[in-house]
Parts: structure tokens; sequence; C-alpha cells
């Protein structure tokens, strides 16, 4: 670690308020600005307005979050062995308390502000580390992330990228290196392939892991249409496990060629269609079909505040339309992984859809994302994975 003289050399950022954030993103309204002028990703000491230290955070004039919260111990140094240690402690929830290399070899490495170190995702697809950026503070760090990671899997390749609207945003350059063949991973005993760098998240889906095989038990002996279906991961689970028929819907071709793969791999029989949901629900309920086991997981609607509205429209209208499609008696997982509309909103969505189409929706259990998503008490945007599992009567 670094002497505290060199500590206390840091930049200072003074909040407006003598309260310590209760948040670790600290907008710029909420900061007086520097004097002078600090690069993108600096790290610096932050004090409240009585001068009292508040923590040590990276600092970027010109994103949206100012300041985002590292350590609130004043002996500690933003370093690389700093890195390391969190890099460590993350692998270790994993591996030792979890045990997840017992279950797959697809999971969530780091999760950003849940394991202390925000801006930063790694997932681990078989011995393929995906890192994604989305802080330039993180990014001056890669050395040290990449060093910690090969630590602790050695011979691992590393992939990394970061979103072209976060690189603007936090004024940074990545250049990603050639994206990786796609690679076979392993989840609960089935097998799937993850496409690294094919534009779908960093290749696959973890955090659905467990909520595919809970529907799967919930849907045996069920015919099950996977609508926003992607990898085809719920429909593959739930043949596997002894539905009737399954049915995939995505109106991307390319992910539905990797999904009739997954089908493959697993020599189960699944039907996969290209098209808009709306088009090809609508086109089934004229048809007379019927399915009861309906999974409805479609992508972020949306990342900005004051869209939320819009998003909870969408919602609505997605989730009515599937209310036709399903029987009475019928099973709905319905899920959202916008992480600025909360559980409780998604909830209140429900019971307005229940009351428009004159249908009872009885909720049996709402879950989450998987334990390697771990999230903090203090950012609910990080628990951004609502799976509600319903009978619809």
């Amino acid at each position: 670690m670094n002497t505290p003289a060199s500590v206390a050399a840091l930049p200072v950022i003074r909040l407006k308020s003598d309260r310590a954030p209760g948040h670790p993103w600290v907008w710029s309204a909420q900061i007086y600005k520097p004097t002078s002028k600090l690069p993108p990703g600096s790290v610096v000491e932050v004090q409240d307005a009585k001068d009292r230290f508040v923590g040590r955070a990276f600092w970027n004039g010109h994103a949206r979050i100012a300041l985002r919260m590292l350590d609130t111990h004043p002996e500690t140094t933003i370093d690389a062995e700093w890195i390391a240690a969190r890099i460590a402690r993350a692998v270790q929830l994993r591996r030792d308390w979890l045990q997840l290399d017992g279950a797959t070899d697809a999971w969530r490495v780091v999760h950003s502000e849940g394991d202390g170190l925000s801006g930063l995702i790694v997932d681990r697809y078989a011995n393929i580390l995906v890192i994604e950026y989305f802080a330039a503070g993180m990014w001056k760090f890669r050395e040290a992330i990449h060093a910690a990671l090969l630590d602790h899997f050695p011979g691992a390749r590393l992939y990394w990228f970061a979103e072209s609207h976060v690189q603007k945003q936090e004024s940074f350059d990545v250049r990603s290196p050639d994206a990786p063949e796609a690679v076979e991973v392993h989840e609960h005993g089935l097998r799937f392939h993850a496409a690294p760098g094919s534009g779908h998240k960093t290749g696959f889906f973890a955090d659905q892991r467990d909520n595919r095989r809970r529907f799967a038990e919930l849907a045996k002996g069920r015919r099950v249409l996977d609508l926003c279906c992607n990898a085809g991961g719920f429909a593959v689970h739930a043949m596997a496990a002894g539905a009737q028929a399954a049915v995939g819907v995505d109106l991307d071709a390319g992910i539905l060629e990797i999904a009739r793969a997954n089908a493959a791999a697993n020599a189960v029989a699944v039907s996969f269609e290209q098209a808009d949901i709306f088009d090809w629900v609508r086109a089934a309920v004229a048809r007379g079909e019927r399915y009861d086991a309906v999974v409805l997981d479609p992508a972020k609607l949306t990342r900005d505040r004051s869209k939320v509205m819009d998003a909870l429209k969408k919602y609505f209208a997605m989730n009515r339309m599937v209310l036709d499609i399903i029987p009475p008696g019928g099973l709905l997982l319905t899920c959202s992984c916008t992480g600025l509309v909360g559980e409780g909103e998604f909830l209140e969505m429900l019971r307005r859809v229940a009351l428009n189409a004159g249908r009872e929706i009885q909720v049996l259990e709402t879950r989450g994302a998987g334990a390697d998503h771990p999230f903090r008490t203090d950012v609910p945007e990080g628990r951004y994975l609502k799976a509600v599992y319903c009978q619809v009567l």
C-alpha cells in the first residue's frame, strides 16, 4: 500500500451536503466542481461540506455520474493491490461459498457495485473471461484487472469491450481484441453455446440460470411458449425436463441459429420462429392456439429515468397480449431486466393487466438474478432482474 502522505495528495472533491451520499453514484449537482481540471477516471478523495472524509472515488466531470464511490476507509489506497483484493473476494464468493463450479462453467465473476467494483462486469464462459467496462476509472486499471483475473483463471482468454454510448458518456476509448469463437458452456447438466462479442450482452444470459431450471420444473407436461427467446434457454431446459412441446419466438435471426444449435446439442425438439412477438401471438390466437406455460423475457426497455413510464406501458402491452394465449390454470413467467423499473412497479403493472383482461393473476413467487449477481442494499438498480412466476386463472 502507498504511504499516508501519498493518500493525502489525492485531489479533493467536496459534496454540497454535510451527509455522506446514500448511493455510490454521486451526480454532478451534488458536488462543488473542482477548480482545476481532472482527467476522467481520476482517483479522488471525497469530503463533505464540513471538510470531513467521506471516501475515495473515481471522478469524471464529463459523465452523468460525477463520482463513483469505491471505499470509505481513510487508510485505503485505490491501486492495483486494492483491485486484486476486490476481485479475489468476488471469486471466493462464487467458488467457495456459492460453489458455482459444481453447477456451471458460465457465471458472473464480478458484478460491478455488487462486488464493490463500480463500472466493471466480468463473466466467465468456460475458458473465456468477458470484461465489460462502464467507467473511465476502471478502464485506467485494466492492466491490474486483467492480471488479477488471470491469477484466478490461469490460461483463460480475455475479451474486453465497452458499449459505444458508455465510451461517449465516460470519455474513454476501448479497442477490443478480436471476438473469440463461440464456446460450449454447461448449466445444470445441459449444453449451450456462448458467443462473446456477438452483440448479445456478454455472450450468454447467465443471470437467468436458476430461473430456467425453476421454469422447467413447473412446465413439465405442458406446452411451452418462449417469447423473446434469445438463445432458447428456457425452451431447451423445459423440454429436457419433460415439457410436452416448445416453441421459441424472437425477432433476431442470428440468435435463433444459436438457439437451434442449443436444442440440437441437448437432443431436444424445439420449434424456433423469427417474428415480432405481437404479430406472432395475435396470429396464434387467431388460429386458436393455446400454451399453458409461457415465458416472456424481453430485452431492457430503457436506461433513461424519464422513460420509465413508457417502459411500463410496453410491459403492459406485452403482458396483456400474452394472457390471450394462456388458458385458465396456465403458467406465466414474466420478466423485466430494466433496472429502473422496481419490483413494486412491475407487480402494479401486472395488477392492471389482470384488471384489463378480466383475469386473475396469482403470483406464485418472485425471483431475481442468480446469487452470482449480488446487489448492495444502497443500490436498488443492482437488483435489475425481476422474474415473476404466475398462475393465470
